[in-house]
């Protein structure tokens, strides 16, 4: 009869890259106890564990106990499997809908989907720093498993050529491939050799794009003003508004039951009578 192995079992062939517990052995705390999970740069290393997001310690590996190494086993060998996909997106406001980027990413395998509704404007973007810091748990754990960041389109990452020139340089240090699932460039790119071509080139048609869209808007709103529409909210209170109001003053009523009536409060009805004056 065959033995079934345990995900325990399977991870514990393997070394761990995050606490450096040695191969037959669970993992251990920066406090010296056992782990009550396994870490995810090591069960990543088993295929059929890798899409999991947590593996637990089994109870016969006493977790939160004072760690102590176990019997070595055979290691398994560090062959590398199916590229793992982290998938990245985020739109700018609350407004703005995340979902067609996240089926867009399931369509592509992804392992981990990490999403957010923050400007590029903002410096700080949390969950493309937890996708960067997994994809670089994986790759230590494997250095020769093809790991991959996942986006719909390159401007989902920064919208300026610095900022997409430092990503490059991060995914190149840290062994990391890219891949955009539309656009013009529409690929699976390494930035290394010939990848880091590419990447320059996606970062300079960004800025490209960014300072041409800012330039139409401002064009726009130039054009518009010269017609002597100046954007912004409509007024609340127009001529026929103001009229009315004066002649409700003239009958004595109050401020504040014309401005009710008006549907306005009583400092914009102050301040047009005001500006009227």
């Amino acid at each position: 009869m065959t033995k079934t192995i345990t995900p325990a079992e399977q991870v514990e062939r393997h070394d761990c890259p995050k606490c450096q517990a040695p191969a037959g052995s669970p993992c251990r705390t920066g406090a010296g106890k056992v782990a009550a999970n396994y870490h995810t740069g090591r069960f990543a290393l088993v295929p059929a564990l890798k899409a999991e997001l947590t593996v637990k310690t089994p109870a016969d590996r006493n977790p939160g106990r004072a760690w102590t190494q176990g019997a070595p086993v055979a290691q398994a060998e560090g062959k590398p499997g199916a590229a793992i996909r982290l998938g990245y997106a985020r739109c700018s406001t609350v407004g703005q809908e995340l979902q067609s980027q996240l089926d867009a990413l399931a369509g592509a395998q992804c392992t981990r989907v990490f999403s957010e509704k923050i400007s590029t404007r903002v410096k700080e973007r949390p969950e493309l720093e937890k996708a960067l810091t997994l994809a670089r748990e994986f790759k230590q754990a494997a250095p020769n498993q093809p790991v991959i960041l996942t986006v719909v389109e390159m401007k989902r990452l920064a919208r300026s050529a610095a900022e997409l020139m430092s990503l490059s340089s991060t995914l190149q240090a840290d062994g990391i491939q890219l891949e955009l699932l539309s656009g013009p460039l529409q690929g699976v790119y390494d930035p290394n050799g010939a990848g880091a071509i590419v990447f320059a080139v996606l970062a300079v048609s960004a800025e490209v794009e960014r300072e041409g869209i800012r330039e139409k808007t401002l064009e726009g709103l130039d054009a518009a003003a010269r017609k002597g529409n100046h954007g912004g909210r409509p007024t609340v209170v127009d001529d026929d508004k103001l009229a009315v109001a004066r002649a409700r003053l003239a009958k004595g009523e109050s401020v504040t039951a014309i401005a009710k009536g008006l549907g306005i409060s009583r400092a914009t009805l102050y301040r047009h009578i005001g500006d009227s004056a």
